[in-house]
């Protein structure tokens, strides 16, 4: 009887040990490991770091992109600081986000869209990840259904609206991203009511 319970214990342990190699498997194959620079984490380096240009524009240590994919906790952290900021700018400003009605929500998204595209390498602007990334933000902090934003930003260059949203939201990261503060012409108060009749 003993025999029989430590024999399948056995057989139990091979068969996690088989699941376990085939998760990481399947992990490997989707996102590849990209090992770190024999340098210090940036975190912890010294006070003043030499930040490296991406694109036309800088961005924060520890926050830019993985050679082979995106960097979605860098990013999503910089979007949410961004749109945070941006959000209590407009309510300040007397529009609210959560209750404005789906086209401007739609502007929101679009400017959102810009900005990730800013603080993105190069190489991932306009990806499927970034749009899909973009579209959940949005549909989670001012309420536009993710189908709705994965719309808005794929017909964005239909729309002249959209896309001057756009391009406000490529201007005010790529300052922010320097400076920490966004200015009042690229800010997503002044893109939706530059471009809307709001």
């Amino acid at each position: 009887m003993t025999t029989s319970i430590v024999l399948l214990i056995e057989v139990a342990l091979i068969a996690l040990l088989l699941l376990l190699a085939f998760r990481m498997l399947t992990l490997v194959r989707h996102d590849p490991f990209v090992p770190a620079a024999p340098t210090a984490h940036p975190e912890f380096a010294s006070p003043a770091p030499a930040r490296q240009p991406i694109g036309p524009n800088r961005v924060g240590a520890g926050q830019g992109l993985v050679s082979r994919g995106l960097d979605k906790c860098g990013l999503i952290t910089q979007l949410h600081i961004l749109l945070s900021i941006q959000e209590r700018d407009c309510r300040e400003k007397g529009l609210e986000l959560d209750t404005a009605p789906n086209a401007v929500k739609e502007y929101v998204t679009a400017w959102l869209y810009g900005a990730a595209c800013a603080l993105c390498d190069k190489s991932q602007r306009h990806s499927g990840a970034l749009v899909n990334l973009v579209s959940q933000l949005a549909s989670r902090k001012i309420g536009l259904r993710q189908p709705e934003a994965v719309q808005a930003l794929s017909t964005l260059t239909g729309s002249a609206t959209l896309l001057a949203c756009f391009r406000y939201g490529v201007g005010g990261a790529e300052y922010w991203s320097e400076h920490r503060y966004v200015l009042r012409d690229h800010s997503l108060y002044s893109a939706i009511t530059s471009n809307a009749f709001v």
